[in-house]
């Protein structure tokens, strides 16, 4: 089969791999159907997740058919179509049983990661019972593709963790894929404002047609604190990764409030407890579960969440070089999300 492989910073390649084979009784291998890039992508590309060794075949998105399962396999049978959670969960260590599947003892983000992952024509998926959702009949495929990843990301670790209530000011630190699903799904809670900020003309522009009510581009932090009236926002949500963007994160928020990090930083950022030691704030980190998964799915088949808004550009599977170039110089091709289709 055809993959794109990781051979170290900088270097990739669409290559013949293997075919995966059932390694465990809870294993299901699957035809790759549609699957996208992630940011998260991006900074394996750069180095930023030293774990990742050369030769591993990238991504931890996606969906498929069902091609075979283990013998302990219960849940899904060949033919079905299914959506593959970016976290593999056992569903029974310590870990899962809290709902914190990014923890799994056998698995949690492993796709892509630690093991083979979803941009391939074939993925194996272990922990097949409790790591993959059926797909209903008639739903939008390239919606659900959103639902891998990107939708709870934004959710859980931004909307959940800064605990987003009716009323509040928010503020998103990056208009980018994630900070944009992040946007969407705000909006469950009604937030009084959703202020984005964001460099890329463009992606303000999208995140306006996403239900924000104000952008900022320039002087992010002095338009921020004229906007509030130099109180600062109740919930900051840092979506990029980067020392700046915490930063600003960090001088936005109002006494009382909460700092949600998405952004996956590979390198160390300046915490200012300085400032914000007598500020009753809390500042919150996460991993993705996948656990609202369900929810999300329901919310897209009501037509209530429309996360194929997020797609920008299509490519077959095959054109996973091109893809990545594209994703890659997001401000100049206007890039948010890419479904590539085999």
């Amino acid at each position: 089969m055809k993959a794109l492989v990781y051979h170290g910073p900088g270097k990739r390649g669409w290559e013949e791999k293997p075919k995966p084979t059932i390694k465990n009784s809870t294993d299901a291998i699957i035809r790759i159907t549609k699957t996208t890039l992630c940011g998260t992508d991006l900074h394996i590309m750069k180095g930023d997740v030293p774990e990742v060794v050369d030769g591993l075949i990238l991504g931890h998105e996606g969906i498929g058919v069902v091609e075979e399962v283990g013998s302990a396999v219960s849940n899904f049978k060949v033919g079905n179509k299914v959506l593959i959670s970016c976290i593999t969960s056992c569903g029974i260590c310590d870990a899962c049983k809290i709902g914190m599947y990014s923890h799994c003892e056998t698995g949690g983000w492993i796709l892509g990661h630690l093991i083979d992952g979803t941009q391939a024509e074939y993925v194996r998926i272990p922990h097949a019972d409790t790591s993959l959702y059926h797909i209903p009949v008639g739903v939008d495929e390239e919606a659900i593709v959103m639902l891998s990843d990107i939708l709870p990301t934004g959710f859980e670790c931004g909307v959940l963790k800064g605990q987003i209530k009716p009323g509040d000011n928010v503020a998103i630190v990056g208009a980018g894929p994630i900070g944009l699903a992040t946007l969407l799904t705000a909006q469950f809670y009604s937030p009084a404002e959703i202020i984005m900020i964001d460099l890329d003309d463009n992606r303000l522009k999208v995140a306006k047609t996403f239900g924000a009510t104000k952008l900022v581009a320039e002087n992010a932090v002095e338009e921020i604190m004229k906007l509030t009236n130099g109180k600062g926002v109740d919930v900051a949500i840092e979506a990029v990764g980067t020392s700046a963007t915490f930063n600003i994160c960090q001088s936005i928020i109002a006494a009382g409030g909460h700092i949600a990090n998405i952004g996956v930083h590979g390198k160390s950022v300046e915490l200012h407890l300085e400032k914000l030691w007598s500020s009753n704030i809390t500042i919150t980190t996460r991993l993705v579960d996948t656990v609202t998964i369900p929810m999300l799915l329901k919310t897209v088949l009501s037509g209530k969440l429309r996360p194929e808004k997020l797609i920008t550009h299509r490519f077959a599977l095959n054109e996973i070089m091109k893809a990545y170039d594209t994703f890659g110089n997001a401000a100049e091709e206007k890039t948010l999300k890419v479904i590539l289709s085999n």
